[in-house]
């Protein structure tokens, strides 16, 4: 392979790149984003790698990606990544791009049982290869890219089809090929959520456990946040902190001194946004109590004492099969889809059809057994 790093920034140079890979059947792909410096982040460079050729695509420069839309959607030729469910999302989001025939190497490690999945390990314990992650929180939207960066991008795709060819025979022989072909083609559809005008708070770990009038506070400070960030084109989370914004909910501080007592803010942040803050709680304290925010709660099924035991057999079995096939529970059936097959309590194999979270390699594997767990609990 060359030691030189192509750098695509045209549409021409991107045509005559894909020439020379139009005939592998395995191309590796990563990309790397901005997340960490802007608001809305952006997929800024695309590296792409078969067996003898290796360039990465700036996608600062180059935004239309349309002529790499037929690779990605040719059933004959596989798309690897490493934990594709960002690079799935990222690329339909910026370019969409639809994926077609993908194979994730961080998945197949998983269903084989390995238990360190990162890159760097997976590539360290299979080729001896060390991985430098020196740039792995540069802001990759800056321009010029050293060639070192480049370099250090790559090397995340360059083993990606060895590596393929390794783990999807160790699949084959253990009969589990077919279990991460119809994961992948799963993943292939995953997208990101929109902004639908949801209430922030939505999405903010504990806010289920506050009270109306604290949950009005924190909706307006999420807000505040988010418009901050907006304006300053910078990642939420360099404008405040998650913790320190519970911390204002949680106190209501109706001063600039109360903030400061908090000490949810450093003296920057309270130079620079104490003032607004302060009117922000203080509006949000005084909304009328039939116009608080309530947080939705899912309505709790009923769960019988007999579906109760019938869950717990599936629990039993499964973390008893789970050990037995070296794989992670939660793979083999998650918690969620064993409480619906408990309740369900289909009657058969055939019965398991119904129940649409299930896969079809869970059912043809282990159709039969899952049966026997729940009869042994009627």
């Amino acid at each position: 392979m060359s030691s030189l790093v192509p750098l695509i920034e045209t549409t021409p140079d991107l045509k005559k790149a894909l020439k020379g890979i139009e005939s592998e059947k395995r191309v590796g792909f990563d990309l790397e984003a901005d997340s960490m410096y802007h608001f809305s982040e952006k997929v800024c460079l695309l590296q792409v790698a078969s067996k003898n050729t290796a360039f990465a695509i700036d996608t600062v420069k180059l935004r239309d990606l349309s002529v790499l839309k037929p690779l990605f959607i040719r059933k004959d030729v596989m798309k690897i990544f490493h934990g594709a469910d960002y690079d799935v999302r990222s690329l339909f989001r910026d370019f969409g791009i639809e994926i077609k025939n993908l194979f994730d190497t961080e998945l197949a490690s998983r269903f084989l049982g390995i238990k360190e999945t990162g890159l760097e390990a997976v590539l360290r314990n299979r080729f001896d290869l060390k991985l430098e992650k020196k740039y792995q929180k540069k802001d990759w939207s800056q321009r010029p890219l050293s060639a070192d960066m480049l370099n250090y991008a790559l090397n995340d795709v360059r083993h990606l089809v060895s590596l393929s060819e390794i783990l999807e025979k160790e699949l084959d022989d253990i009969g589990r090929l077919s279990w991460v072909e119809e994961e992948c083609e799963i993943l292939c559809r995953v997208r990101s959520s929109e902004d639908n005008g949801d209430p922030l708070f939505l999405k903010f770990k504990g806010a289920g456990k506050l009270k109306p009038e604290t949950l009005a506070v924190l909706e307006a400070l999420l807000r505040f946040r988010k418009e901050a960030a907006q304006k300053k084109d910078r990642p939420l989370f360099k404008i405040m902190g998650n913790n320190s914004i519970l911390k204002l909910a949680e106190t209501k501080p109706d001063s600039l001194k109360k903030i400061m007592n908090t000490d949810a803010l450093s003296q920057r942040q309270l130079d620079i946004y104490g003032k607004d803050l302060v009117g922000v709680i203080s509006k949000a304290v005084k909304i009328p109590e039939n116009m608080l925010p309530v947080y939705p709660r899912k309505t709790a099924f009923y769960v019988s004492e007999s579906a109760a035991r019938r869950i717990e057999a599936l629990k039993i079995w499964r973390d008893k099969k789970a050990v037995k096939l070296n794989i992670d529970p939660g793979l083999l059936l998650n918690k969620s889809l064993i409480s619906t097959i408990g309740v369900q309590n289909p009657n058969d194999p055939a019965g398991l059809g119904a129940i649409k979270e299930m896969k079809n390699w869970q059912r043809r594997e282990f159709g039969d057994e899952i049966i026997r767990a729940l009869r042994r609990k009627k």
